[in-house]
């Protein structure tokens, strides 16, 4: 009898370590901000500026309706400005070159001096439809996604050009060292210099949205229906949130590398969460 109870805990032991092995990330809710921000569909922390910016549909998730705008939230968790920027339609995600800030909304790339908060051009993307995300290079070169249409176009110099095409629904983008990663229905895909596509990982939530880098091959995805997963260089994942059940949307994530804070738009509830990676 004692040697089965010792061979029980032992069992029991090596499952827990088993598991607290296989579960190495979590995420520790750290503040929410106040619900003071229409549908924030994405947010981009500025370490230059040190502020949160997010991204405000104020409507319908495709309608060009100018009821859109771009707010500032600090980096506690107070709510700046909710209308820094506004008059835009239905902006989505966002990314910094220099002193400008590039937002896709709908048909167009929107440029903005952080500065001022003034508008200085609007790229008008031929045949796009639905923008959805936006990503730099160091080299200031812009992709942007089209979820509509397939496509990923380029911006270089102020002119934008289509990058790449497919038949799927591209949704996140991040440029990173060696290419371009690219979230689509439930899959991290990655296109490298020579716009080979190879797949990163697969089997998440259909719903993938943003896209962040921990670390060279590690990434934070985001599912707009609630999930945020860790993904490894070996294409494995593990669910570190998981609001689905509450109702809580985690739409295009930002992501503060040094401090390892991931900033949250819960779309529908208004507001910011944001989260310690651990």
């Amino acid at each position: 009898m004692k040697t089965r109870k010792l061979l029980g805990s032992l069992l029991a032991a090596m499952l827990c370590a088993s598991v607290a092995q296989a579960q190495q990330h979590s995420l520790t809710h750290l503040w929410t901000s106040e619900s003071n921000l229409p549908i924030p569909e994405s947010v981009l922390y500025s370490p230059t500026d040190k502020v949160l910016y997010v991204s405000l549909i104020d409507g319908k998730p495709w309608d060009k309706d100018g009821q859109g705008g771009i707010a500032k939230v600090g980096l506690d968790g107070k709510v700046i400005s909710n209308t820094w920027v506004t008059g835009l339609h239905s902006p989505k995600g966002m990314g910094i070159v220099g002193n400008q800030l590039f937002v896709a909304d709908m048909d167009e790339v929107v440029v903005i001096d952080r500065m001022s908060g003034k508008v200085t051009q609007r790229i008008a993307i031929e045949g796009g439809k639905h923008l959805n995300d936006v990503s730099a290079n160091k080299k200031g070169e812009v992709y942007v996604s089209d979820m509509e249409t397939g496509k990923i176009h380029l911006i270089k110099g102020g002119k934008a050009s289509t990058y790449y095409e497919t038949t799927a629904n591209p949704n996140g983008v991040l440029a990173v060292e060696d290419g371009l990663l690219m979230a689509i229905g439930g899959k991290l895909m990655k296109l490298d210099a020579k716009k080979n596509l190879a797949i990163l990982a697969e089997g998440m939530d259909a719903s993938t949205d943003g896209i962040e880098q921990v670390s060279p091959g590690e990434y934070l995805v985001s599912c707009w229906s609630g999930v945020v997963y860790h993904v490894k260089a070996d294409g494995t994942k593990e669910t570190l949130l998981d609001t689905r059940s509450e109702k809580i949307n985690s739409a295009d994530i930002g992501y503060d590398p040094a401090k390892k804070i991931v900033y949250i738009p819960t779309f529908m509830k208004n507001n910011v969460a944001a989260y310690q990676l651990k």
